[in-house]
């Protein structure tokens, strides 16, 4: 065969293997298929050298490894905000125009399925990697190149990350089981974890052999100059991605609600699993202007399926007892399979739930679980009842520790600071990634290091030993040393982590940030009425710090001795007319509004996205909209772009 007959041949492949894989419509025969897959094969396997990147043959897996290596994203991976009725819809709709001029939205179907980032540079595929915690996922690329709807080679050469849902069809799920069965293997619970399951195959056969689709849903890096989002996922599916099955211009929460119902009715035409609709604004200046919460884009939201609701039985109340000592009682449930999931447990959250619905143990009740929200029960229902089920007492003592509660109506807490479930669960808490990120300090390992006494509290952690490690049980030379590392690397981090890891009622990430912002870390001996002069500071979270800190003064001043957190206080600026001064910005600008946010932040002014009587200043640039409207009627100072760096000079 001529290197000519061969290029042709794999062109004509690519069209029977997109027609057989992907459209689930095959154009030939299964032995002409064949016969012209092994010409190729024969012809490559005697060319190694002149095998093209993306032949149909590479599709097959064979690469074997021993696990998964970590991989960065370029651009962070977020999750979307959950909306689940029309109300909450109307919320974050309003928050969306609150904030931004005249937007437009799109809608498409949300596949429930493997969230997937794949990296194309040069026009060829360089890695796909799971969404993970967002920022570092695992490298999957030579299992995503089995999957037959991921183009190898795209006709685009820039840098771009394009973002998508691996999903598998439901009739392929079931063969998956019922091969999984004679084997005698642990049965898939529902299709998304068969999909990740897929993904996450050591040997990329496998993966090869179960029929994979990616539907892209949106973009990370990326050089593309479209404007609207809408218009960039048009030119990703030109580029031989699949579309979605639906995608609509939704401006009205009439068409939104709409569009949601016509994807409910599609559930029954489209062969995978879908869960809800996902709406997002669709000029990307407008995202950009909107931006991101801790967790989540404020542009874009997940409007959820109706919830699916089972009836079963409470067998048990089970209790656990948290970092800050609260028991939390949960419902072991006879196991239902609830869309896909099979549930067993349920929160109850507290005993004052249990006694407002009269739950007993023994009761028949209707569990309901939308999405991927704890399953809950929501009702009891009584006729079922024939006299064995019995009632659920208050608890007096720790399950854990055997110490007195103290019962506070909501709550019930167990005060004993060395409680092994308040110890364990508070050191996890300290380690986790959105705190002191200890690689290496799971769950097991801090159960094996305290059962074993060689750690009673957060700061034995520092003093720890490769000897005292090498006596515990799991532990060899190489495991020892990679943690003692690791627990060095927590030494010098962020101010706003240690505060966040802290545990402190009330106080999370964002206000941990907010207050080491202004504090650094002299934020032992504040009071109440400093933290509540901070935005987003309560009274509630203002007194919950002060008294933590009253009480773990010692404790927190040695972890900073020990750690040395970098604090980043924000510097007070010069006298200047925006110093402390409320801005409002809108309008097209010279930079985007981002920049001169923080520029005029760095002024010492506080930047918001809507006008009150209490605003000093709007400026405002080309197509000022309603912003500009009302800031005039409030008699709110009006000033445009080039005045604002006028007085800046």
């Amino acid at each position: 065969m001529k290197h000519e007959d061969y290029l042709e041949k794999v062109g004509i492949l690519k069209e029977y293997a997109y027609a057989y894989y992907v459209q689930d419509d095959p154009l030939v025969t299964d032995e002409t298929y064949d016969k012209l897959y092994h010409d190729i094969l024969d012809y490559e396997s005697k060319n190694p050298s002149l095998a093209l990147f993306d032949s149909p043959t590479k599709r097959v897996g064979g690469v074997v490894r021993d696990s998964f290596s970590k991989a960065k994203h370029i651009k962070r991976m977020w999750s979307m905000e959950d909306v689940f009725d029309k109300d909450g819809l109307a919320k974050w709709l309003e928050r969306v125009h609150k904030n931004v001029d005249n937007p437009s939205f799109f809608s498409e179907p949300k596949f429930d399925g493997a969230s997937m980032n794949l990296l194309y540079k040069e026009g060829k595929l360089l890695q796909a990697i799971t969404r993970g915690d967002g920022v570092i996922g695992e490298d999957v690329t030579e299992n995503v190149k089995t999957i037959r709807s991921v183009p190898l080679t795209i006709d685009y050469h820039d840098r771009i990350e394009i973002r998508g849902e691996v999903v598998i069809k439901l009739k392929d799920f079931e063969k998956i089981n019922e091969e999984r069965l004679e084997n005698g293997e642990a049965l898939f619970s529902n299709p998304r974890n068969a999909a990740a399951g897929s993904l996450r195959q050591l040997d990329s056969k496998i993966t090869a052999k179960r029929k994979l689709f990616f539907y892209p849903w949106g973009l990370g890096e990326n050089a593309l100059t479209q404007k609207r989002l809408s218009e960039k996922m048009a030119f990703v599916h030109s580029l031989g991605f699949l579309a979605p099955p639906l995608s609509r211009m939704t401006n009205t929460i009439e068409e939104m609600q709409k569009c949601y119902e016509d994807v409910i009715e599609m559930r029954k035409e489209i062969p995978m699993m879908m869960d809800g609709l996902v709406i997002k604004v669709d000029e990307i200046a407008l995202q950009e202007e909107l931006g991101y919460t801790v967790k989540n884009p404020r542009w874009m939201c997940a409007y959820k399926f109706p919830a699916v609701e089972k009836s079963t039985k409470i067998k048990a109340i089970t209790l656990q007892v948290g970092r800050t000592g609260v028991v939390t009682p949960v419902a072991e449930v006879e196991a239902v399979n609830i869309d896909g999931a099979i549930i067993e447990r349920a929160t109850l959250h507290n005993f004052d739930e249990i006694e407002r619905k009269g739950i007993m143990i023994g009761d028949t009740v209707i569990i309901i679980r939308s999405g991927d929200v704890i399953p809950k029960i929501i009702k009891v229902l009584e006729n079922f009842r024939d006299g064995s089920e019995v009632k659920v007492p208050r608890p007096l003592s720790c399950p854990v520790c055997g110490s007195e509660l103290l019962d506070e109506g909501i709550l019930i807490k167990c005060q004993n600071l060395s409680c092994a479930a308040r110890v364990t669960n508070s050191i996890k808490y300290f380690a986790s990634k959105k705190c002191m990120d200890i690689d290496g300090l799971g769950e097991k390992i801090v159960e094996a290091l305290y059962h074993d006494k060689k750690i009673t509290s957060v700061l034995d952690l520092f003093s720890l030993t490769k000897e005292e490690l090498l006596e515990v049980e799991g532990f060899k030379d190489k495991k020892a040393e990679n943690l003692l590392v690791a627990l060095e690397k927590a030494k010098g981090k962020e101010a706003w982590r240690l505060l966040n890891a802290l545990g402190i009622e009330h106080i999370g990430e964002v206000a941990s940030k907010h207050i080491a912002e202004v504090f650094g870390n002299d934020y032992l001996d504040i009071r109440e009425e400093e933290l509540i002069m901070i935005d987003g500071i309560g009274a509630e979270m203002a007194a919950s710090f002060v008294e933590f800190m009253r009480v773990n003064h010692d404790t927190v001043k040695r972890l900073q001795e020990i750690l040395a957190p970098v604090a980043e206080k924000r510097v007070e600026a010069k006298e200047n007319p925006f110093k402390d001064k409320t801005v409002v910005l809108t309008g097209a600008m010279s930079q985007s509004r981002g920049e001169i946010q923080k520029v005029l932040e760095s002024l010492g002014a506080k930047v918001t996205s809507s006008v009150s009587k209490k605003s000093d200043y709007v400026i405002y640039g080309e197509d000022a909209g309603s912003k500009y409207e009302k800031a005039l009627k409030l008699g709110v100072s009006v000033i445009n772009e080039q005045e604002m760096r006028e007085m800046i000079v």
